[in-house]
C-alpha cells in the first residue's frame, strides 16, 4: 500500500525529471546558435550562457534536489533563457 510520503517523493521525482529535461533543451539549444547571433539579439555572449545552462546540469547531477538554492537560481535561468534568449535569437533568422 502505498503511502502519503511515497506519493510524494514520486512527485517530487517527476518534477525533478522534468526540470532536468528543460534544463538539457535549453544547454543544447544554446548549442545550437552561432556565437554571433547573441551579441546581435541584445544577449549575452554564447560561452556565457553555455557556461551558465551547463553549470546548472552540473549542479542537477551533483546536487539533486528541489530545495537546492543554486538548482533554484540555475532552473530560473533555464527559463529566462527559454522565454527570453530563444525568442531574440529565433527573431533574427530570415522570414519567407
Amino acid at each position: 500500500m502505498m503511502t502519503v510520503f511515497d506519493l510524494e517523493a514520486n512527485f517530487m521525482l517527476v518534477v525533478e525529471l522534468a526540470l532536468l529535461a528543460v534544463k538539457i533543451f535549453a544547454f543544447v539549444n544554446s548549442l545550437l546558435w552561432s556565437a554571433e547571433s547573441y551579441p546581435a539579439a541584445g544577449k549575452l555572449t554564447k560561452p556565457a550562457w553555455t557556461i551558465i545552462l551547463g553549470l546548472g546540469l552540473v549542479v542537477q547531477f551533483v546536487f539533486p534536489g528541489l530545495l537546492n538554492l543554486l538548482n533554484l537560481v540555475f532552473t530560473i535561468a533555464a527559463f529566462v533563457y527559454l522565454a527570453d534568449v530563444r525568442p531574440a535569437l529565433a527573431s533574427l533568422t530570415r522570414r519567407r
